[in-house]
């Protein structure tokens, strides 16, 4: 089929909306913490606690809170607005009154009994109204071979630790080999464009193609039926899923399909020649960018459900092919606009990685008219690197739209004993005293997980992550208290170990992750 009559046809699809909301409900969310609690504690001491979420509790729509109460021989009393403040509630309870632990590494629950009296009532409320979890590096470093059993542990974690937005790009593929298809690419050019499994995170950011590839027969199958798993798991919680949408990237085959096709090819990426690297961009203006990204979208959707949020890289590490802010504008617009066509209520979630990564291309007329050319509050920025080197102080808080402070702490998913606890601790409260600020939350971007215990674990009252995600329900910064982790962690304080992290705090987890080698 040519282009014309492509365009005729699918532009009919375009009247569709997206598929159905998904949202919760108080019992469900409630039922979701208490199946969390059996797998965590065990049947007879998930028996010691009463779960249940109410949306009043919370004063504000946005103001997730949870409450404690009981104990001391009683049914301990967990109530949250949401399924995730309900989570972070029982994580509090369990970490603080019990000395308990979770972590990516393992668990330790060893329950006082009875289990402890919360001597008055306590009430926290976060000030955040999204708390983040997730680099679109992650899924390639940490998590490309994990089966239901291990996303299941995982997505508990998350709930524990109060997140309520994360990535969720599992299974996409399935739904992009369908556009192609339907767009009139063959299966042999479609294999030959995907990477390999443990490279899609930088396909899908249109750094790479064909390194590692092709996949798996099987994989589009059994990553589509794991993303129905994951999905339906996050949102019995509360969380928002946020799915991947159409950032200009296109197969070289889409040439052959289209010949007329306005196309652009980028240059390679770090050290990676064109065979793997040199993505193709259709042009914001060519009118197949609309019909590809809502196309997508649609499919995507009616697929796996939305939340609205939708998340797209166009130059990740990569120099547009013009800095002229009306041409940075109009490629912004059209992915925006390629979203709305399809859901009306889309919010484009953005790392802000680029700005940081390349600020001798990114000056303040190209990041304003990347963050201009998205209405003010459809935007929502990572800034992914804040604990380091926060990019809102020098864009006016991203010039009016939210953002995300981020701490991403390490490259590749690199090991090493490091970390910048003063940093982590005071960053956000900062980030919300500077002028005019438009921060909406906090998150945790790693590029990799399962590493630096040391620094997650260390002698901070927190730790790193474990600080980090404490914070979400703060609104100033934590006082350290250098024991508290070890009693997590052993169970008891063990004066040798004590001491060998007091050294640490004063020198290695002060040291920046971009320290160390990438």
């Amino acid at each position: 089929m040519g282009r014309a009559g492509v365009l005729q046809v699918l532009a009919l699809l375009l009247v569709s909306r997206a598929g159905a909301d998904v949202s919760g409900d108080e019992a469900r969310e409630a039922a979701a913490v208490r199946g969390l609690l059996t797998r965590l504690l065990g049947p007879r001491a998930a028996a010691g606690f009463s779960v249940s979420v109410e949306r009043a509790l919370a004063p504000a729509p946005d103001a997730d809170t949870y409450c404690l109460s009981g104990g001391g021989g009683t049914p301990v009393q967990v109530t949250g607005s949401s399924g995730v403040a309900a989570a972070a509630g029982l994580h509090r309870y369990l970490r603080d009154f019990c000395g308990c632990h979770v972590a990516w590494s393992g668990a330790q629950l060893r329950l006082p009994e009875p289990l402890p009296e919360v001597p008055k009532k306590l009430i926290e409320i976060t000030p955040n109204r999204y708390r983040y979890y997730l680099n679109i590096c992650t899924p390639s470093y940490s998590f490309v071979w994990w089966g239901w059993e291990r996303w299941e542990r995982e997505i508990d974690w998350m709930a524990l630790n109060g997140i309520n937005l994360v990535l969720a790009p599992v299974g996409q593929e399935a739904i992009w080999r369908r556009v192609y298809l339907t767009l009139g690419l063959n299966q042999t050019e479609i294999d030959e464009y995907f990477t390999g499994p443990a490279f899609l995170a930088w396909g899908r950011m249109g750094n790479l193609h064909t390194w590692g590839g092709p996949l798996p027969s099987s994989w589009d199958l059994k990553q589509s039926y794991l993303q129905y798993q994951i999905l339906e798991r996050m949102r019995s919680f509360g969380m928002k899923p946020v799915l991947p949408a159409f950032a200009g990237h296109i197969p070289k085959a889409f040439t052959r399909v289209f010949p007329q096709a306005n196309v652009t090819k980028l240059d390679n990426w770090i050290d990676f020649n064109c065979t793997y690297s040199c993505s193709y961009l259709l042009a914001p203006e060519d009118p197949l960018f609309p019909v590809v990204g809502s196309l997508f979208l649609r499919e995507l959707a009616k697929e796996f459900g939305t939340d609205h949020i939708y998340s797209a890289d166009i130059f990740n590490e990569m120099d547009p092919p013009s800095s002229n802010p009306a041409y940075l504008a109009a490629t912004t617009a059209a992915v925006y606009e390629a979203m709305v066509a399809v859901d009306v209520d889309a919010v484009w979630l953005f790392q802000g990685w680029l700005f940081q990564n390349h600020p001798d291309f990114w000056k303040p007329p190209q990041m304003k008219a990347v963050l201009e050319a998205v209405p003010r509050g459809r935007f929502l920025i990572l800034d992914l690197f804040a604990e380091s080197q926060p990019v809102y102080s020098r864009t006016n808080s991203f010039y009016g739209q939210p953002f995300i402070w981020c701490m991403l702490h390490n490259f590749g998913g690199n090991h090493g004993l490091f970390g910048v606890l003063d940093a982590v601790n005071r960053g956000p409260s900062t980030a919300r005293l500077f002028p005019n600020s438009t921060i909406v939350g906090t998150g945790i971007v790693p590029e990799g997980i399962n590493q630096n215990e040391a620094a997650k674990m260390g002698a901070s009252r927190k730790g790193l992550f474990a600080l980090l995600v404490g914070l979400m329900y703060r609104v100033k910064p934590l006082p350290f208290a250098q024991q508290q982790t070890l009693v997590w962690v052993t169970g008891e304080i063990r004066s040798h170990l004590l001491q060998t992290l007091l050294v640490n705090d004063s020198g290695l987890i002060s040291i920046p992750s971009f320290s160390f080698g990438i």
